[in-house]
């Protein structure tokens, strides 16, 4: 699709100017007083930001220890700090940031590396050295964005930079040969794609940081073609793993790093070609991506998880506005514009990605003034590609995973729901802990949060799930009707057992009444049916009782029935879950379960 309009246009690229520049600088005449202050204001809090170097030691701690927060914090933190001074600059124009800004810079250009250490190998799936080679440079997300970074702040102020010395952008565009370009052009890396090799969100994070480096970069014609061809062909690998439907199998949080990334790759291949790939934006799979986000959105801050995706996914923003605009659905702006206002923090200091900082500062009065009355219209949906079901009613919003333990950053949780009730996590999915080196290696299913036991799963003869493409449901049946939504599913191939005849499991919204979870099975000795609940329950016979208004459970076909209370110790988790989390464990009496949530 990509790289056929690609062959057709690659002759005639034009130069890329993604943000207005007036007289060498960014034109920012449309920014109220109140936001040019505020940009300014984050800036003067990272004038004295030191940037420190990244030592060696620091990066071998990840092969040495497994941790790798430690090192990131260090680097993500220069990044950020970085692009605070540089928007502080583009507003003010008084050159007060730039010796701070060129002091980040060079900071940038002498790490020995770009890439993350745990993404420091060559070959996928491989081992990860210990130290990095910098005469052979390693293209992952990070390095790239760091490229993308960098080549944006050399756009928006070469002028100011060459004033002082042109050393600084030599030194830029040196660096960016070196550890970008030339890698991009003469190297495959994995995420590149290869025929029918699966791809994930690197594929599209990695191409859209790419083009943003080479078409702000002063190259050839030649390499920019060769560029532009490569990259279209990368699209095509990355879209070819997702379905018509649009479902990311990575989650909501991993959409803004998989369809959000391919919809600004498709801005920057737009301007380049005089809008002669706009009439993707028409295509049903790429409208429907766009509008994954909206479909997982559940209410405020929450959205449906599974995987290594939070419920907590992130603030929706400037870029699912414009991607809104873009295949001219007013719902996705709207929820995008009133997301944004409700985002305590607009000016996206946490981000390390400058160009998207830009873009929501130019965006924003924008999304202030769009009209966000009303309802946020929700559909009921179910995602065939992935096996996602999500049905909703006027207090309740219940979803349900199908499909098979062989996601992008699985987690065995396949049968699993999670439900919200009065906008409140009520049968949670947990997510990831902070990734450490065990978290993508042979080990991964030790960590507790990957293993189905820590879903709303049941546990067989004392067996978990297992991952694999093998290990799924079958048998899925779904309706989706006025009075009720259903879906129904035998899981037992998702574990390895060979004795099970079948365990099936209904789950059914009767809207505006109740939920009824009914699993049934045969050629199983021993069932333990696992709950994960934020608050925790009080147990009174068969029935569970959560404080307040926010739910009830009538529990049929139990032997007993035991609460576990989880400390949330993880810094990451912690974002999410500000106190305890809960596994309710009922062990079944005979060869059935039911709950009735009321």
């Amino acid at each position: 699709m990509f790289y056929e309009l690609a062959l057709t246009y690659q002759d005639t690229l034009l130069t890329y100017q993604p943000f207005s520049l007036k007289k060498g600088e960014l034109d920012c005449t449309n920014l109220s007083s109140a936001l040019q202050r505020e940009i300014i204001s984050l800036g003067e809090k990272h004038l004295t930001f030191a940037f420190h170097g990244l030592s060696a030691t620091s990066f071998m701690a990840f092969t040495r220890t497994g941790n790798r927060v430690d090192y990131e914090e260090l680097y993500f933190n220069k990044r950020r700090a970085l692009n605070a001074l540089v928007m502080a600059e583009c507003i003010e124009k008084s050159g007060r940031f730039m010796d701070s800004i060129i002091n980040g810079i060079f900071s940038l250009c002498e790490e020995s590396a770009w890439q993350l250490p745990a993404h420091n190998s060559y070959i996928r799936d491989t081992p990860q050295l210990i130290l990095p080679d910098s005469d052979f440079p390693v293209l992952d997300l990070f390095a790239c964005e760091t490229g993308a970074l960098l080549a944006t702040i050399s756009y928006l102020l070469g002028k100011k930079l060459n004033q002082i010395s042109a050393t600084i952008t030599k030194r830029i565009e040196s660096e960016l040969q070196k550890r970008i370009l030339t890698p991009y052009l003469t190297t495959h890396f994995w995420w590149m794609g290869n025929g029918d090799e699966p791809m994930c969100n690197w594929t599209i994070w990695c191409t859209q940081n790419i083009l943003i480096t080479a078409f702000l970069s002063p190259l050839s014609s030649q390499n920019k073609q060769k560029i532009f061809l490569k990259a279209c062909q990368s699209i095509d690998f990355f879209l070819k793993d997702y379905g018509e439907d649009g479902c990311c199998d990575e989650g909501a949080q991993y959409y803004r790093h998989a369809g959000l990334c391919l919809f600004n790759a498709m801005e920057v291949l737009n301007s380049v070609t005089n809008n002669h790939f706009y009439t993707l934006y028409s295509c049903d799979k790429i409208k429907n991506m766009a509008l994954y986000i909206l479909n997982v959105h559940v209410d405020d801050e929450y959205y449906i998880n599974f995987a290594d995706c939070s419920p907590i996914a992130g603030r929706a923003g400037a870029r699912e506005f414009l991607f809104g605009k873009r295949i001219l659905d007013r719902q996705l702006m709207k929820f995008a514009a009133q997301d944004f206002k409700s985002d305590p923090n607009p000016l996206l200091p946490m981000e390390i990605n400058l160009f998207y900082r830009i873009q929501s500062a130019l965006t924003q009065d924008e999304m202030r003034s769009y009209d966000t009355s009303g309802e946020i219209i929700h559909k009921d949906i179910y995602y065939e590609s992935v096996g996602l079901f999500k049905a909703h009613d006027n207090t309740t919003c219940l979803a349900v995973k199908s499909g098979d333990n062989n996601d992008s950053h699985n987690h065995n949780d396949t049968g699993s729901f999670t439900i919200y009730k009065n906008k409140r996590p009520l049968f949670i999915d947990v997510g990831v802990e902070s990734y450490s080196k065990k978290t993508f290696s042979a080990k991964r299913y030790e960590i507790w949060t990957m293993q189905s036991s820590y879903h709303n799963l049941p546990e067989i003869d004392s067996t978990m799930q297992k991952d694999g493409k093998q290990y799924k449901a079958i048998h899925v049946n779904t309706k989706i009707e006025k009075e009720i939504a259903l879906i129904s599913m035998d899981i037992s191939p998702a574990y390895p057992l060979n004795n099970v005849e079948y365990y099936n499991r209904s789950v059914s919204l009767i809207r505006n009444k109740y939920i009824l979870i009914e699993d049934s099975w045969a050629g199983c000795k021993h069932v333990v049916s696992n709950l994960m609940t934020y608050e925790k329950p009080s147990i009174t016979s068969n029935e569970l009782f959560f404080v307040g208004d926010l739910a009830s459970v009538h529990v049929s076909g139990a032997k007993e029935i035991t609460v576990e209370e989880i400390p949330i110790t993880d810094k990451r988790l912690q974002g999410t879950w500000k106190h305890e989390i809960y596994r309710i464990q009922i062990t079944a009496k005979h060869d059935y379960l039911t709950l009735q949530i009321n």
